[in-house]
């Protein structure tokens, strides 16, 4: 088990670590359209690309599966 000083610094560190992203999110400013913002944000992205594909290939393997079952 840790020790107490050990303990008392790894709290200090979380801290500071909170304390500076609760800076980095009240200094941003507020997006009146976050919506806006999001669309097309990561349509460039590779992997979401892929994750795309991967979404489009399970819709139509699940198509299949469907009709093999209504036959």
């Amino acid at each position: 088990m840790l020790d107490e000083t050990t303990l008392e610094q790894r709290l200090m560190t979380l801290e500071q670590a909170v304390s500076e992203l609760q800076r980095k999110v009240d200094s941003k400013p507020v997006s009146a359209n976050w919506l806006q913002q999001l669309i097309g944000s990561v349509s460039d992205e590779e992997a979401f690309l892929e994750a795309l594909e991967y979404g489009r290939s399970f819709r139509q393997t699940d198509n299949i599966n469907e009709s093999n079952e209504q036959v």
